[in-house]
């Protein structure tokens, strides 16, 4: 028998009301532990962290807020306004649903007792449903769920939908729960879940192979891998002192891809890890022609104009299109950067940067879209400088400074590679709240709250707002964005979904009581959506601690 979705719930109501991450570790542990079947295992982990498919799954259950409040209005029996009025009244649409579940007027005998193998086929059947039609069917499904759960199944349900489970449990808990648990080192889970991106998969593994499962878990093609990340260069002279010899390539102002070419398919991953194959058809066709077959390779993608890079944006604004693509390939072109390698007939990022770099060279042929980055190897100031600059006048961001000897870090930030720019550092906030605007702005949402992560709980916690930075054109855009992510308004205030990450500048970072971070932000404005980055890639409360401190460190030099 499948695991009962009750007593999931009531673990999760128990998790809800824990505030410290050890005990909270120990619980879940626990609770896993005495899962026998693997699906339920699998299921278990994904639900806890608010995921109904691993991130990089082409599957989405394409379920908004408004799907759901029809699903409730039929099992409930109460018109759309009220329910409304319950989540600004709870703050909540999980805690609305589990109220409105307690007095649900659609009663059936042969409601079936919520399961999480029911659940998951449900969540299925939602995912599969595309074309005319599809909403009223995803409706459907919805409310058989609702009609046949509890109120404390009603709320989780709900939240799980929604993809935020309000728990506060992030992966760090996760992965140091399925060491407890099966007994394996978190350092295995972690490096298991940098190749796989799935956790569920890696419990299962730890749970029925234990540590030796776990190492044997190797890169995949078509399953992407966590992309190893840079941090802000101190300095030239630092990191020349840390690497002694440096490898210095352009930082492209572009979209950072993942390309899998083998057994016979290309598959493009962003850096969020979604599938964007469809999106770029002209480097799928290039990369066929100019790459040998069985690698992944990691570079950038940069739109190009008359010779010249165009802003990030036009990447994303690929990325993001459905339909007519052939129609905008002939507006911009791309261009595809390929500056490290992962797998070539196997994996080979634990050899050094030099020797992967060797490996690209003779896997690459260059063409007009597919170029290999340009590298020069040096432990002179002024050459890093010249390369620095160059990048700048080609319209690029600065340079990236590598270590020759490192190995392949995925998902890691580093000393290994840094980030050499001219602009002042930003950050990448989850916003998770608005306010419409007043008198000719009053029908575009023109100010958003922001909000860093707390990387163990996973909890988003308030910095600030941003009001300023937007042209009229940008208000429009974001209004249309965020308005199917609205969970709730009050008067002009609004509360979303937290699923969209703004770059923003600020003039400094203040200690604030006013917000649960703890930190304020000084004239924040408003530089860029993250389409690249998803909300557990924000910034966290300890990288705004950080500035924090340097900052106070510059005021007293």
């Amino acid at each position: 028998m499948s695991l009962k979705f009750r007593e999931f719930a009531e673990f999760c109501s128990i998790l809800e009301r824990i505030s410290s991450t050890l005990e909270m570790t120990a619980r879940i542990a626990t609770f896993i532990k005495k899962i026998e079947d693997d699906n339920d295992l699998y299921n278990v982990i994904l639900f806890l962290m608010g995921q109904v498919y691993p991130t990089w799954d082409e599957r989405e259950l394409g379920v908004g807020v408004g799907l759901i409040y029809e699903a409730l209005k039929v099992v409930s029996g109460v018109d759309r306004r009220r329910i409304e009025q319950l989540v600004k009244e709870y703050g909540d649409l999980g805690l609305a649903a589990e109220k409105l579940i307690r007095g649900k007027s659609q009663m059936t005998l042969f409601a079936e007792e919520l399961t999480i193998a029911k659940v998951r086929e449900i969540f299925d059947k939602i995912a599969s449903l595309e074309g005319e039609g599809s909403q009223k069917r995803k409706i459907m499904l919805l409310t058989d769920l609702y009609v046949s759960a509890t109120p404390i199944e009603a709320r989780y349900l709900t939240r799980l939908v929604l993809g935020e489970m309000r728990l506060g449990v992030g992966e760090g808990i996760i992965r140091d729960a399925i060491a407890r648990a099966f007994l394996v080192d978190p350092e295995l889970v972690e490096r298991a879940y940098m190749i796989t991106n799935d956790l569920g998969r890696v419990a299962v593994v730890a749970k029925n192979r234990g540590k030796e499962g776990l190492k044997e878990l190797k890169i995949e093609l078509h399953v992407p891998v966590r992309m190893m990340l840079a941090q802000v260069a101190e300095s030239i002279e630092e990191a020349i002192r840390e690497m002694k010899n440096v490898a210095v390539e352009w930082k492209f102002d572009g979209s950072r891809v993942q390309v899998h070419w083998g057994n016979g398919k290309v598959t493009i991953y962003s850096r969020r890890l979604e599938n964007v194959t469809k999106a770029l058809p002209e480097i799928v066709e290039a990369v066929k022609r100019c790459v040998k077959e069985g690698v992944i390779l990691d570079g950038e993608v940069i739109a190009v104009k008359d010779g010249k890079p165009m802003p990030f944006q036009h990447v994303l604004r690929r990325f993001r299109r459905k339909h007519e693509i052939t129609k905008v390939m002939g507006e911009i072109s791309l261009i595809v950067y390929f500056f490290d390698i992962l797998y070539n007939d196997g994996e080979v990022i634990d050899l050094p940067l030099e020797e992967r770099r060797k490996i690209l060279e003779s896997v690459v042929k260059e063409n007009e879209i597919v170029r290999i980055a340009n590298q020069i190897v040096t432990n002179r100031k002024d050459e890093i400088e010249r390369v620095f600059r160059e990048a700048l006048d080609a319209g690029h961001e600065g340079a990236m400074l590598k270590n020759p000897k490192s190995p392949y870090i995925p998902g890691k930030r580093g000393k290994h590679w840094l980030k050499l720019k001219e602009v002042m550092e930003t950050l990448d906030l989850v916003v998770i709240g608005g306010e419409w605007g007043e008198g000719r702005r009053s029908h575009l949402i023109s100010s958003f709250e922001l909000a860093c992560r707390d990387p163990v709980t996973g909890k988003l916690l308030p910095v600030g707002k941003v009001g300023t930075g937007f042209t009229d054109e940008d208000l429009e855009e974001l209004t249309e964005l965020f308005k199917p992510l609205i969970e709730y308004e009050e008067g002009r205030k609004i509360k979303f979904q937290p699923k969209i990450v703004f770059e923003v500048a600020y003039q400094e970072i203040q200690k604030s009581p006013k917000y649960e971070s703890g930190f304020a932000l000084r004239f924040p404005r408003f530089i860029r959506v993250r389409d690249d980055k998803s909300p557990e890639e924000a910034d966290t409360i300890e990288r705004i601690a950080k500035l924090y401190e340097s900052q106070l460190k510059k005021k007293k030099a």
